[in-house]
């Protein structure tokens, strides 16, 4: 670009990494648009809790001037992990919260909530839904949007998630399923309608985990548990298995089997949803993934390198968010600074990666035959 005038930046995606690099470019004074497909930031949950590393999370906060906020927020606490043996709940294994400095826990949806209420009202455009990008001759990059309309940019950053609309400009690498699925329920009050479940839990997380199967809970805010039940299978497994994914009976009655001889105090996990069940199959991008850099466009976090959520995901995002942002605001030129972050970003991701898929297989570990 060799006009004087501010670069026209779009983020596609108002999620961490895309909030994140929003606020540090309008903390240094750049206009930016952020083009969201949900309606409203309370259009849907944001998922569970977070744990924010002091090198990637902690550090894009740091940049963005929001730490201080984070830290009101957060629960120490929620550092600790309970690993218990899945045939009597035995503890096996106990990790308290670190010392300061640590990986303080925050639930998604109140990080999200800070990030937002950090830019200036107009900066999100909500219910603007991206169909597509296209690089053009002359260095910027046209987004087409799901009304049919388009508007031309000098850089669209893809920040849209695992099926990013922005990222076949640059690549044509798609997600495949990894041969893990999640399925989440929830515990509301736990410390007052569900006690046992609360001893259980403990302040943090808890792990139990058996030959292709394990349980994952996790105390969020307001004394909610999330669990995530987690099982090797095929992405259909319900097909096989004859279940309904929307009869929640048939659901538990499924799942209660598949953990058949893990003490009870666990299969309770399994029983009393009060949220009811939520597939979620895994999917991963290939590693490493990597693109020949095209003017105009780039991508970040799950978009340029979705992984197993082992907890490098979020982290991971917003420090390509900030990293991106400082190197547009100190850069000598607006493809060059692009450059400068990719030749940064893609590295650390594909490290990323392989330890995710490590992280994955320990969680889960593998079985001599799969559950369905």
């Amino acid at each position: 670009m060799n006009s004087a005038r501010d670069p026209r930046i779009a983020i596609v995606g108002a999620g961490l990494g895309g909030l994140t690099c929003a606020r540090v470019l309008r903390q240094h004074g750049r206009s930016v648009a952020v083009f969201e497909r949900e309606a409203a930031a309370d259009a849907r949950p944001q998922g569970g809790s977070l744990d924010l590393h002091p090198d990637t999370g902690q550090a894009a906060l740091r940049a963005a001037g929001l730490l201080d906020r984070f830290q009101a927020l957060a629960r120490p606490e929620g550092e600790e992990w309970r690993v218990l043996d899945f045939a009597d709940a035995a503890l096996l294994a106990h990790q308290g919260p670190s010392a300061a400095g640590g990986r303080p826990e925050i639930d998604r949806g109140q990080l999200r909530g800070l990030l937002l209420d950090s830019l200036a009202e107009g900066t999100v455009r909500w219910d603007r839904a991206v169909s597509g990008a296209t690089p053009l001759a002359d260095g910027t990059c046209r987004l087409r949007f799901g009304d049919g309309s388009t508007e031309d940019f000098d850089l669209v950053v893809g920040a849209d998630g695992a099926w990013s609309r922005v990222r076949p400009a640059l690549s044509p690498a798609a997600p495949r399923y990894t041969g893990v699925t999640f399925v989440e329920a929830g515990f509301d009050h736990c410390d007052t309608r569900h006690p046992d479940l609360a001893r259980l839990v403990g302040n943090g997380s808890m792990l139990a985990k058996g030959a292709g199967r394990s349980l994952v809970a996790q105390r969020n805010s307001n004394g909610h548990i999330r669990v995530y039940i987690a099982f090797r299978a095929p992405q259909d497994w319900q097909v096989a298995a004859g279940v309904d994914l929307g009869d929640q009976r048939a659901v538990r009655t499924h799942l209660l089997g598949m953990f058949e001889g893990w003490d009870e105090s666990l299969r309770d996990l399994l029983r009393p949803s009060d949220t009811g069940f939520v597939n979620r199959s895994l999917f991963v991008l290939p590693a490493p993934h990597t693109w020949l850099h095209v003017p105009g466009v780039t991508l970040l976090g799950d978009a340029a390198h979705l992984m197993p959520p082992v907890g490098l995901g979020a982290n991971l995002a917003m420090l390509d968010g900030a990293d991106l942002a400082h190197a547009l605001v100190t850069g000598s030129g607006l493809d060059e600074a692009v450059r400068a972050y990719e030749s940064v970003m893609l590295p650390r991701s594909i490290e990323a990666a392989t330890s995710s898929a490590q992280g994955l297989d320990r969680l889960v570990p593998v079985a001599t035959t799969s559950v369905g």
